[in-house]
């Protein structure tokens, strides 16, 4: 049988000890990359959503419904978070990516122009030369034709508004926000109703 003497069982207390403090400091640093990560990814989701928030944007009419074989008019109402701008459609430096809307034309629904609203220079720390911008309330004018046989009924047409939204400091990544108008066909002897006039007053679509 084995003897321990008081010195070999002391030195294996030892190693014991050194094995636990080792093994407790290994799960020390896995719990700290672990919520190291985890902050991580909490400020990369909340990036994400500060980013979906910067601008909302909505589609509406002209009138409260349309006809066959005749013009629509839509706006956008796109609203940009205060303290952060966008780029005009136009931008003033070939690199910087454009506020663009694309609508989702078809059959019943074509598209005859889209009006863009003439951005503001401001001056950003990130370029020598002032950009053109556009910050607050942004207007868009779509003018779409329908189809000549387009039959009466309700249709929803789908757009996306796509932008890159910047402060004094940073750009953030390039988003965009979809978008859907319902636009109901009616007889040609049914009244067209004006709506959003104060909206549609402020699109030159000619």
């Amino acid at each position: 049988m084995m003897r321990l003497t008081s010195v070999s069982l002391t030195t294996k207390i030892s190693e014991v000890g050194i094995h636990t403090a080792r093994k407790r400091d290994l799960q020390h640093m896995r719990l700290s990359l672990l919520g190291g990560l985890l902050m991580l990814t909490a400020t990369s989701l909340g990036w994400a959503q500060n980013n979906n928030s910067v601008v909302e944007a909505r589609a509406v009419m002209s009138t409260d419904a349309a006809h066959a074989n005749s013009p629509v008019k839509i706006a956008v109402l796109a609203q940009v978070a205060a303290g952060f701008h966008i780029n005009d459609h136009k931008p003033t430096l070939d690199y910087l990516i454009p506020t663009d809307l694309k609508v989702d034309a078809n059959d019943q629904f074509t598209v005859k122009t889209v009006v863009y609203p003439k951005g503001t220079l401001e001056k950003c720390a990130s370029s020598d030369a002032p950009l053109s911008v556009y910050e607050g309330t942004v207007l868009v004018g779509t003018l779409l034709q329908t189809a000549k046989a387009i039959p009466e009924g309700t249709y929803i047409l789908k757009a996306k508004f796509s932008y890159q939204a910047c402060n004094d400091h940073a750009c953030m990544p390039p988003a965009s926000v979809p978008l859907a108008v319902t636009i109901k066909i009616v007889p040609r002897n049914v009244a067209l109703k004006p709506v959003e006039s104060d909206v549609f007053r402020r699109i030159q679509f000619e």
